[in-house]
């Protein structure tokens, strides 16, 4: 218990001394001095101020909220389904998703319907994610087996990219190009109050998370023994799903399909903390997942034009590859 504690608190101190290096380093450096200042307000308005207030700080904000987002929902999908492969990518929820925000933006609904833009799209990722959660929640009941379950959720994200490709082919050459932008992952598209849309469904998000953490360790165990338990099990599940479908969808919405994170950032704290107990191994997925979404975003900014997806991609890989050597012995323990 109190080694996963100090890990928590190792990540979080990991986080805040990334996020410091964040605001300083850029395509145009501001001394540590002058991000300070921007920070106290102390600084006039000049450009290092605005880069700093207006340009990085977002953007550090964003990708803490993302990442955090996306681990706690891969902790909870490799819980409920009992498989250490399960995330929000594998099982398709990301592309459930993408497709609703495809549909949003490539038909023009995002620009007729009389509501604003980031409502619509939200609305529409979280609708897509509900969709492909629906089908493997089905899926589950009726396969029972992992493997499968897997194939099935690789399957529908397969099915969502082909039909984004279809709206692709008969977009507008903009609509076309901000899609493709979307599609690699930003953590770079929020300004000022649009934080707010992504930052209070996380924080309620990954504060669902922290509560189910005993019904989770329950579930670890089975349903027969979470209900003698006295767990509501079929409730858990239904919170759990909505919490996951909530958090996948207003990332990808924001940040576009950011790939891994979800999945592999719960086995890495594992391998820190050593345990499956949900009241240590949540917080330190949720800390662990936002200190790494900040570095991922502190390459991106250094190999200038390096997409996100590719540097989460590259740091997320090896970490399914070690699960499926057997890396992931500790997922029950």
């Amino acid at each position: 218990m109190r080694n996963g504690i100090l890990w928590s608190v190792v990540f979080a101190i990991a986080g805040v001394l990334l996020a410091a290096l964040g605001l300083c380093i850029g395509s145009v450096h501001v001394p540590f001095s002058e991000v300070r200042g921007a920070l106290s307000g102390s600084l006039p308005d000049g450009t290092s101020a605005i880069i700093v207030r207006q340009v990085r700080l977002p953007q550090v904000i964003t990708a803490a909220l993302a990442g955090s987002g996306l681990a706690a929902a891969g902790l909870i999908m490799q819980t409920i389904f009992r498989n250490p492969l399960a995330g929000p990518g594998v099982l398709g929820i990301t592309s459930g998703a993408g497709l609703g925000v495809a549909v949003a933006t490539l038909t023009g609904a995002a620009t007729f319907l009389p509501l604003p833009k980031d409502v619509t799209l939200v609305a529409a990722a979280l609708a897509g994610a509900a969709g492909v959660l629906l089908l493997i929640v089905l899926a589950d009941r009726r396969i029972g087996d992992g493997l499968t379950l897997l194939i099935v959720g690789l399957m529908t994200g397969y099915l969502c990219s082909a039909v984004v490709s279809v709206l692709q082919s008969s977009s507008t050459a903009q609509a076309l190009k901000d899609q493709v932008m979307w599609g690699m992952g930003t953590f770079g598209a929020l300004r000022g109050d649009r934080i707010l849309g992504l930052g209070v469904p996380v924080l309620l998000g990954t504060g669902a998370a922290v509560a189910l953490v005993k019904p989770l360790n329950a579930l670890l165990l089975g349903d027969a023994y979470a209900t003698s338990m006295g767990t509501d099990v079929a409730r858990t599940r239904r919170i759990a799903i909505a919490t996951t479908g909530l958090l996948a969808g207003v990332v990808t919405a924001f940040c576009g399909p950011v790939s891994f994170l979800g999945l592999a950032v719960p086995h890495v704290a594992r391998l820190f903390v050593r345990t499956s107990d949900h009241t240590v191994l949540m917080p330190a997925s949720i800390t662990l997942g936002a200190t790494l979404a900040i570095g991922c975003d502190l390459i991106v900014r250094v190999a200038a034009g390096l997409p996100l997806n590719a540097v989460t991609s590259l740091l997320g890989a090896p970490v399914v590859l070690w699960v499926l050597l057997g890396g992931n012995n500790r997922f029950r323990s």
